[in-house]
């Protein structure tokens, strides 16, 4: 005979719902003290960070007072300076020094966190000549045309070099929208470039990198950095209608994750890159940033299948992920 809720004596049915409900009590004060001790943490943190901003905003408003006023007002002088020459000399400061390192392959601390191990040992010079030359001229020829179309289109949205910034809470906002903006715009773009009547004759320079460096970010063709490079970055500035300071901070920290999902190295503490790299060895994987849409279309499949993506974490300490999880034997 079967024991069943009818079989068993009333004695046992009541401990049985004595322990449901000890245990319902016990994932209840888990789970509650679990999200009380995120909601506290979160509003600690936002609190130090808004305490942290309240603190110098009025060095950074005093800062900017000073600059306009340096600049006699001249909004266009303003927005080139800060959408157009500190994004840009922010690029190469940082695309240099990855530059130095892939050429002369020291400090060897670094080099030790490659990602595709044995290539760009040294980079090739003439190649890295030439990427940097293309780098330069869509630099020039493009993203300066479009900065300045860029300050028309602002100039018409509202204010953009107005004597006020931003408060703390709205550049928090307006960086969220940008990432959901970049992740849409670029995932579409992106894989569009990918079709093989565009890619044969656009895109594959890009490709020509299977294993990229920093400024392969800008090694494109100039229809491709038109479009899949500088309008994703651009579209949610326009959309929100947005101050040239945070103009400035976006478009910088665009650059920075640009340059480091290029980089070829996996280094401690940084995002990772293994997703992108991935892409440049694969080509029809992880077409976007965030990985959203990429889960969302499928596209990633093949990539989580592999060592990449077990790597494909924050490396929280100096063991390079290369040598903690190497890649499976080749047969």
């Amino acid at each position: 005979m079967t024991s069943d809720a009818r079989t068993v004596p009333p004695a046992g049915r009541h401990q049985q719902k004595s322990q449901l409900w000890d245990l319902l009590m016990k994932m209840a004060f888990v789970l509650g003290s679990g999200l009380f001790i995120f909601a506290a943490f979160r509003n600690s943190l936002i609190w130090h960070l808004q305490r942290f901003w309240g603190a110098s905003g009025d060095f950074w408003q005093a800062q900017w007072g000073k600059l306009h006023h340096y600049f006699g007002g001249n909004e266009w002088e303003l927005f080139f300076l800060g959408a157009g020459l500190i994004p840009m000399l922010t690029f190469w400061f940082f695309s240099g020094i990855l530059m130095v390192i892939d050429v002369t392959e020291k400090p060897s601390f670094i080099t030790r966190y490659r990602i595709q191990l044995g290539e760009n040992s040294p980079v090739d010079s003439v190649k890295l000549l030439q990427t940097v030359l293309i780098a330069l001229l869509n630099l020039l020829f493009i993203s300066y045309p479009m900065i300045v179309v860029m300050y028309y289109i602002m100039q018409w949205r509202g204010n953009p070099c107005s004597p006020e910034l931003p408060t703390f809470h709205w550049v928090l906002l307006e960086l969220f929208i940008f990432t959901l903006t970049v992740e849409i715009v670029f995932y579409y773009l992106h894989r569009l470039f990918h079709h093989p009547k565009l890619y044969r004759h656009i895109h594959k320079k890009h490709h020509e990198w299977t294993a990229p460096i920093g400024v392969v970010v800008l090694y494109v063709h100039p229809l491709e950095h038109m479009t899949s490079s500088l309008l994703p970055v651009m579209v949610g500035p326009i959309i929100m209608g947005s101050h040239v300071a945070t103009i400035m901070l976006w478009f910088c920290l665009a650059f920075l994750l640009s340059i480091i999902t290029h980089c070829g190295y996996h280094l401690p503490f940084l995002p990772s890159p293994e997703a992108h790299d991935f892409h440049h060895v694969q080509f029809n994987q992880c077409y976007g940033v965030l990985g959203l849409l990429d889960h969302l279309h499928s596209t990633d499949t093949v990539f989580k299948q592999t060592k990449a993506y077990e790597r494909h974490q924050l490396l929280l300490n100096l063991t390079p992920l290369s040598e903690r999880i190497p890649d499976s034997p080749k047969k």
